[in-house]
């Protein structure tokens, strides 16, 4: 009987000390940490895609369709007038239009060209004439350019509940 839980006390000390090692080797020293700003909903940044991989899915999906996802990108424009919208550029002159759920919370207006993690609900919608004259009075586009939006228009959108701003 004491040799039984003598064997049995050697594997745990010894489980135990090659558990130690393993966790040892997971670690390394000079990994940097990317810092991030969180708005809205609290998203970790794990398992975002990449806006290339999104333009994709994106080109698959008809007006009225939606997906849940969470991406990461640059931003190419901002509201100006309180931060409550944003694009996000997706390569080959497309962007995405991000709104927040509930306009529950906005971002700063001075964060074009950085990077984001944003999480919620991708969808492609028909945009009227009067939502593109806003949003570019909104990004300060003079009347000129305003008065020549004249037809609906086919746009990625995505409601973003959370969003993580790369510091």
């Amino acid at each position: 009987m004491r040799t039984i839980i003598l064997a049995f006390i050697t594997v745990l000390m010894l489980n135990s000390c090659k558990k130690k090692r393993e966790e040892e080797h997971k670690t390394p020293k000079d990994t940097v940490k990317i810092e991030y700003i969180s708005f809205g909903n609290k998203i970790i940044a794990d398992d975002a895609i990449k806006v290339a991989s999104m333009a994709q899915h994106y080109k698959s999906m008809n007006v009225g369709d939606s997906i849940n996802s969470k991406m990461i990108a640059k931003v190419s424009k901002v509201c100006q007038a309180k931060g409550c919208w944003m694009t996000l550029d997706m390569g080959n002159n497309e962007e995405v239009m991000v709104k927040f759920k509930d306009y529950g919370f906005f971002v700063p207006k001075d964060i074009s060209g950085k990077e984001v993690i944003i999480n919620g609900k991708a969808f492609v919608e028909e945009m009227s004439v009067d939502e593109q004259r806003h949003y570019a009075e909104d990004a300060g586009k003079n009347s000129e350019y305003i008065a020549g939006i004249t037809e609906v228009k086919r746009t990625y959108a995505f409601e973003a509940d959370g969003v993580l701003l790369r510091q």
